[in-house]
């Protein structure tokens, strides 16, 4: 599917959406995503960016800072 599809259906199911804590959600992911530099990051990313992340996302997996897939698709269930 490409990425033209992806967006007609993200639309079509926000149009249908009934749940404004919902929607306050997804404006401010998409407020944040916009404001941050991250968005340009990953089309620039040299290799020495992508070890260093690499190895953050390494440390956050041994520290315990992370979140098990089953535990997310809880949280999103719960946005509806």
């Amino acid at each position: 599917m490409n990425i033209e599809t992806r967006k007609l259906i993200f639309i079509q199911e926000l149009v249908k959406l009934q749940n404004e804590d919902v929607l306050i959600g997804l404006e401010n992911f998409l407020n944040e995503y916009k404001s941050s530099s991250s968005q340009n990051d990953f089309s620039s990313m040299n290799l020495e960016k992508f070890k260093s992340e690499i190895e953050q996302s390494i440390a956050d997996a041994k520290s315990g800072n992370v979140i098990k897939a089953k535990d997310l698709k809880l949280k999103i269930q719960q946005w509806s």
